[in-house]
This record gives C-alpha cells, structure tokens and sequence, in this order.
C-alpha cells in the first residue's frame, strides 16, 4: 500500500447507483477500483393525476423528501409538465444534505435536515416552531415504510412518486465479482439492497470473505436480521463519507 492510497489493490462494490461521480473518483484517489452493480433500480412512477398534484404542493404547509430519487421524479414531472420549481412555495424538509443539495440546484429552498440522515431521527428532530401545521406532504418512494407518517403528530399525505426494483442484470454479475480471488469491499445504501443481496446472491456467493460497508444505522440492521456484519459504518450518512470511513479502517 502506497502512503495516501489504503484502498490499493482492493476492488469497492456499489450496490446502488451514485448520484454524481464523486463517489468514484475518491475511492480511485484512495488507489481502489470502483464498480457500480447496482441490486435495485429506481423508475419514476407517472400517473395522470401528477399536474394537478404538482399544482397542489403549495397548498401544503411542508414537503418532505428523504431521498435524491424523490427529489429525481419531481423534476422529471416538473419538467414534463412545463411547471416552474419556483412556483412550489412552501417549506421543504430534507433528509441528507445531498437530497437538500438536489432540491437546491431545482431552486427549492430547504428550511430543515435532521443531524442523522435517517426517517427515525427525523420524527424525533422535526418539530418547527413558530409555524402553524396543519398538512404535509410526503414525496415517497414505493417501498417507504411507515416511519415519516406514522411517527410525525401532523396530518400527512403521501405521494408515491418513484418506485423500487430489482435490477436483475446486476445479480449474475455482482455473483461472478465476488467468486473471484481479489479483495472485495460492499457498499450498500439501503436496506432494500441488502435484501436483494441476502435473497439473490448470499445463498451462493456467501457473506464471508468481503468487508461491508453501510450508509447507516437502518441499512445496518437490515444487514443484521439477515445474518451480515458490517465492517464499515460513517458517522455521517452519505457515500462520501462511508469511502472516507472505509480508507481509514486499518486493515481496509
């Protein structure tokens, strides 16, 4: 291992789709060889009813995204539509700074992000003062659990704008990769890849033998009920920092 670069020799494994480059070139600076095969696969889910709903937003007293792929589907409808961002005006709460980031680059002002990227810490964390509540909306994904609706003491409705697949192309591949001598590392983001992994390529490819990686505490404890263990867990949920997490972890 030459100083600066611990990842040297060591092949990292994206289970998902990284939003921007970012991710690639710091595991490449660190000296490791990126690789995205991505276990699910995310579609925008378009219904006849988005116009209207999309000209509704701002009768809501906040939209709360957990994800950039929410904040994805919204452009796409936006665009479709031929409906300005800026026309959505009311308060919007993030979770993530990079979910925040994307709203941003729409124009869309963030007025709240939980310190812990996750929808458990926001139920505990989101309560605005000063602000009378009466209505939020939730732009959520298909597979979204019911932690934002069933934990917040507001009226909230829920908007499925994307939905969540098995990306079957990767399996057989990701299978392959992890049969062949060389270090592994394998990064997941979500918990619904972690139980793509368990169902689809565990039974095969086994878990022993690689170091894991989780973008945080709820990925984590999917990985556990399925009998995984994860090496590497930032303090910060993001892929960032969960490279950064593992080029410091001594022994990779």
């Amino acid at each position: 291992m030459r100083d600066g670069q611990p990842l040297q020799g060591k092949t990292v494994i994206f289970t998902g789709t990284p939003k921007s480059e970012e991710v690639f070139d710091l595991v490449k600076q660190y000296g490791g060889t990126p690789i995205s095969l991505p276990l699910i696969q995310v579609k925008e889910c378009i219904d006849p009813t988005d116009e209207l709903r999309l000209k509704t937003c701002p009768t809501y007293d906040w939209l709360i995204f957990t994800s950039q792929s929410a904040v994805a589907a919204i452009a796409a409808k936006l665009d479709r539509h031929h409906i300005p961002a800026k026309s959505i005006q009311t308060r919007i709460a993030a979770v993530g700074t990079k979910t925040a980031e994307a709203l941003e680059k729409l124009g869309l002002t963030v007025d709240f992000i939980p310190t812990i990227f996750s929808a458990d810490t926001f139920v505990q964390e989101f309560n605005p003062s000063g602000t009378s509540i009466r209505r939020i909306l939730f732009l959520r994904g298909s597979i979204a659990g019911p932690t934002i609706k069933e934990g917040l003491p507001f009226e909230v409705d829920e908007w499925t704008v994307y939905s969540t697949e098995r990306a079957t192309d990767s399996i057989g591949v990701l299978i392959e990769q992890l049969q062949r001598k060389q270090q592994k590392t394998i990064l997941f983001a979500s918990p619904s890849a972690v139980k793509v992994f368990a169902e689809e390529v565990a039974p095969i490819a086994g878990w022993d033998g690689y170091t894991i990686g989780v973008i945080g505490h709820v990925t984590e404890k999917a990985l556990i009920d399925v009998g995984g263990v994860a090496h590497v867990r930032p303090d910060t949920y993001t892929l960032l920092n969960l490279v950064e997490a593992l080029a410091k972890r001594k022994d990779g």
